[in-house]
């Protein structure tokens, strides 16, 4: 399935469809085939970060799996509506040092009539976890399992 393929308005299906194919693109941690989810205007913030197009995007992302090593990332549909869908999330990594972090973060999409991302907005805290804390075990770079939980309900 393509991310044309499902186009606004969302209904709880479609709109949950999305947000598992771009947390399965994510996974891959291969920039360019994340960018064509995006219109080649697409407008971002990342944190602190403002850009545009699919080239910043594909620079923004290979700087980012530079860095955030053995990244693995799980989204939950929070709410949509017409083009417009909010997700929640949660991804580990390691850093340089072996030192793994838990990011914990909440997107705001806006879909092109064409069912591609024109906008994200993205908030993000980072904290540092032991080893033992960690959640998410599949091979990376891939897919979460199937059979693999989910972000938890409450709150950590």
């Amino acid at each position: 399935m393509q991310p044309t393929d499902l186009k606004p308005p969302f209904n709880s299906s479609t709109a949950a469809k999305k947000v598992q194919m771009a947390e399965n693109a994510w996974n891959t941690r291969d920039p360019a085939r994340v960018s064509l989810a995006y219109t080649p205007d697409s407008t971002w913030r990342n944190r602190s970060e403002h850009f545009q197009g699919r080239d910043a995007i594909v620079k923004f992302l290979t700087k980012k799996w530079a860095k955030e090593l053995d990244y693995r990332l799980v989204k939950e549909l929070w709410a949509f509506s017409q083009n417009r869908i909010a997700v929640r999330f949660q991804y580990e990594w390691r850093d340089q040092e072996q030192l793994w972090h838990r990011s914990y973060g909440n997107e705001l999409w806006e879909f092109s009539e064409e069912g591609l991302m024109q906008r994200r907005e993205a908030s993000i805290n980072d904290i540092v976890i032991d080893v033992s804390q960690r959640r998410f075990f599949w091979p990376s770079p891939g897919h979460r399992p199937s059979d693999h939980a989910g972000l938890p309900q409450s709150p950590e």
